[in-house]
């Protein structure tokens, strides 16, 4: 399969050699905005493009891809105040969209079990809170991850209409949100009652778990249109 990489910073190399592993052919690497115009003919053999760019870089390039019309997997978080927007120009022209705000298997693991504790906790009264590490290098705070933690507590415990970034509040979901070293991404979600803790837990050793979510993200997005997410890789 012939791939675009939009964005080749730290990300987008870990996809290229996720990519190269599975005999798939990187045929450009894009990463300033002189490149869309100097290497458009390399960029129009691409199959799929895979984007780990910027949060205001990404919808161009979103839109770059669709004039194209090259399916596009996007990796980059901060982006989601144009998501309608984005969603409803692919589903009118028949485009290929596949975004998430986490391609790791495992933390799309976790979406899964946060779910189920969220029900559960309402329930049996136990009180839910949020936190999350990251790089120092991470523009968005919280992560992606985390809002889509927190709304999807908020969609299923009726003890939450909202989130709040470090601040505690009746109905209001806290997520604790920390930025050191080079810390590749800690989530967990934490259920307490007066009886006991549960804590989930997804913590990523490397950039490796997500570059081979979003290649397979790629070979799964190729031939389809429409939007798509983790939950549609996974067959659910």
């Amino acid at each position: 399969m012939k791939i675009a990489i939009i964005g080749y910073g730290k990300m987008g190399h870990e996809v290229e050699k996720a990519a190269l592993a599975r005999n798939h052919e990187i045929v450009i690497t894009i990463d300033n905005p002189q490149e869309w115009e100097t290497r458009l003919d390399q960029l129009k053999q691409a199959k799929v493009a895979i984007e780990f760019s910027q949060p205001d870089q990404v919808v161009g390039n979103i839109h770059r891809c669709f004039d194209l019309h090259i399916p596009i997997v996007v990796g980059t978080t901060a982006w989601q105040d144009h998501f309608e927007e984005i969603k409803a120009r692919c589903l009118a022209e028949k485009q290929s969209l596949f975004t998430a705000p986490n391609f790791s298997i495992g933390m799309n693991i976790m979406f899964m079990l946060n779910k189920q504790l969220a029900r559960f906790a309402e329930r049996y009264c136990y009180q839910l809170s949020l936190a999350e590490t990251h790089h120092i290098h991470k523009l968005d705070k919280p992560s992606g991850t985390a809002v889509k933690l927190a709304n999807d507590i908020i969609a299923l415990n009726h003890d939450y209409d909202s989130w709040s970034l470090d601040t505690p509040a009746d109905h209001t979901l806290c997520i604790k949100a920390t930025r050191e070293g080079e810390v590749f991404g800690i989530h967990s979600v934490e259920a307490s009652s007066p009886a006991d803790k549960i804590t989930l837990t997804h913590e990523a050793f490397n950039r490796q778990g997500l570059a081979a979510g979003a290649l397979a993200a790629a070979e799964f997005l190729v031939g389809k249109t429409g939007v798509f997410g983790m939950e549609d890789l996974f067959g659910k």
